[in-house]
């Protein structure tokens, strides 16, 4: 499937990035430099890495394969995703830039003292660990099974690739590195769907409508409308909450001010509005191109995860079914590298630091490069251990304890920031009755009992089971979470008048917008768009030499399209004299 053309695309993507360490390191002279950047980075650099950071290549596997089953309902996953980062336009962006703080988890400290950020520290990072060896072993196991990659070699080289480019650079090389990566998935992204639309068996967007199923469209064919208008609503609920609440702070911290985290969010939001648009395209084509898809890739349990790809197959010239590889990784990548240097973050900040007394800037950035890579080796171990359970379908089980504490984790990270007078404990005791709440539902509530709430008649269908298990808990926790976090309130006057006062502390600065230049200092905003402009150009112009290779006119021209844009942008960004 991949020729020599696409192996050398890869090798330079992945050669590319494990410069980038190197590169920026020396932008990293202490841990806030280290875990945000030093709170210099531009928006657009910011706003990349927050679109990155928020999916995987599950998008092109779990999420196309849905798309193949089932249409265009899976996009509005995403688009909850964009209704997400608007919200954070709105208000809650320059909110957590305004937190002042160089890691998401000392905003729980801020706001609601230091037993909830340990708890809450210790329940982040574990879970994040694991959920990078998730995304990476899937990455892994589904490149071996389409690519013939070998699995174990793969696991080692993506997951040093991010070590290294996540340990030498810090936050600085993983921002800069998704942007780049950015660049290079949107560019195939475009590609892939247009070529698949110009192809003679599809016949253009009014063939492609025409031929695939009319359930790719008409949602209710697939489920009961009840319980499809329910998965939506619970969607956009989930969705809207796990991106707006202070754990994702983390992508804004590293932003100069306030008004630049607005324009980091409206960036993310838009690009999450374009992309399910063009990424779901090609797998629903693939029901076309292949309704038997089973046959193709009988070394994959779910054969339709593979949906994406056999549409990208069928159109993409010779050498850029390596571009496409490279996209695949940048969406796993981008989310490991952020969430590695994340993790260590909140380790060294709210953990190491408060056992080690009186450490040096030099120390906690010494003591951050060495957990990043303790944390790196973690994940790679983890995912390799993951491979090895054949017989255990641990993603589910690790879906079911997601299902579990996700949204109970969320609920309190939100309502805190706009809910001021609750107790300390509301933190915590949010998080422990939303988890009453996510057990009662999934040890009480059957299949029967959702047909009688409804009046249907029949029994549910095995999709529906698993929407209902999706929205009922979503909608519970976040009902009696809240309920639960207002309750609360009752008992803010018999707080410490100590917590008072940081309570209040901590909703001023968070509402005080951000003078730069007395508050951080110089910047280095032109450094930043020079070096991001030469390493732009120099990728575009490597895939311009894609080109080269024998292909037809739109094969040449595809290339062209891909490699020139990058090349625009970096030359862009190196003229660019005024400020961003």
């Amino acid at each position: 499937m991949l020729t020599i053309y696409d192996y050398v695309i890869i090798g330079f993507f992945l050669v590319f990035l494990l410069a980038m360490g190197p590169i920026f390191k020396h932008f990293s002279k202490n841990d806030s430099d280290y875990f945000c950047g030093g709170a210099k980075m531009l928006w657009w650099m910011v706003g990349a890495s927050a679109f990155m950071s928020q999916f995987s290549a599950w998008t092109f596997t779990g999420a196309a394969s849905k798309a193949y089953q089932d249409g265009t309902l899976v996009a509005l996953i995403f688009f909850a995703n964009a209704l997400g980062f608007f919200i954070n336009y709105l208000w809650f962006a320059p909110w957590f830039r305004q937190m002042r703080l160089v890691t998401a988890i000392e905003s729980v400290r801020e706001r609601f003292g230091p037993v909830n950020e340990q708890i809450f520290t210790w329940l982040q990072v574990p879970m994040s660990l694991v959920y990078a060896a998730l995304w990476l072993n899937g990455l892994v196991i589904f490149s071996a099974a389409v690519f013939k990659l070998d699995l174990t070699s793969t696991t080692w080289l993506v997951g040093i690739v991010v070590l290294v480019l996540s340990v030498s650079g810090g936050a600085w090389a993983v921002t800069a590195s998704n942007f780049v990566m950015m660049l290079i998935l949107m560019m195939v992204s475009i590609v892939v769907p247009v070529l698949v639309l110009l192809h003679p068996d599809i016949g253009g967007l009014s063939g492609f409508i025409a031929k695939v199923p009319s359930s790719h469209f008409n949602w209710t064919e697939g489920a009961r409308p009840q319980i499809v208008y329910f998965w939506i609503i619970a969607t956009f609920v989930k969705q809207c909450l796990q991106l707006n609440n202070m754990q994702e702070a983390y992508r804004y911290l590293g932003v100069k001010d306030g008004h630049q985290a607005r324009k980091a969010a409206l960036m993310a939001s838009i690009l999450m509005v374009v992309g399910p648009i063009l990424w779901f395209i090609p797998p629903m084509a693939a029901r076309v191109f292949s309704p038997d898809i089973a046959a193709q890739f009988p070394a994959l349990k779910h054969a339709s995860e593979a949906a994406y790809i056999v549409a990208a197959q069928k159109v993409l010239p010779v050498g850029m079914m390596g571009l496409l590889v490279c996209g695949l990784f940048s969406a796993t990548i981008s989310s490991m590298d952020a969430g590695l240097n994340r993790n260590a973050g909140i380790f060294i900040r709210s953990f190491y630091q408060r056992v080690v007394k009186s450490p040096t800037e030099r120390h906690l950035l010494m003591a951050g490069r060495v957990v990043s890579a303790i944390f790196g080796v973690a994940i790679i171990l983890i995912a390799l251990f993951i491979s090895s359970l054949e017989a255990m379908d641990l993603f589910n089980v690790m879906l079911l304890f997601s299902g579990l504490i996700a949204l109970p984790y969320t609920m309190p990270l939100i309502l805190g920031v706009v809910i001021k007078k609750t107790p300390a404990w509301s933190g915590w005791s949010t998080v422990l009755v939303g988890f009453v709440v996510s057990y009662t539902l999934t040890k009480f509530v059957d299949p029967v009992s959702v047909r009688n709430l409804f009046g249907f008649s029949g029994d549910l269908s095995p999709r529906e089971v698993l929407d209902y298990r999706y929205f009922f808990g979503i909608l519970a926790n976040a009902g009696v979470c809240t309920a639960w976090f207002v309750f609360t309130k009752l008992f803010y006057n018999k707080t410490p008048a100590t917590y008072q006062a940081r309570l209040d502390r901590f909703f001023t600065l968070m509402h005080t917008p951000i003078d730069f230049q007395k508050e951080v200092g110089v910047g280095n905003d032109r450094a930043q768009r020079r070096l991001l402009g030469i390493l732009s150009f120099v990728f575009g112009a490597f895939i311009l030499l894609g080109a080269l290779i024998p292909n037809n006119m739109i094969g040449r021209a595809s290339f062209v399209f891909c490699g020139g844009f990058i090349v625009i942008v970096g030359y862009a960004l190196f003229k660019t004299k005024e400020k961003a």
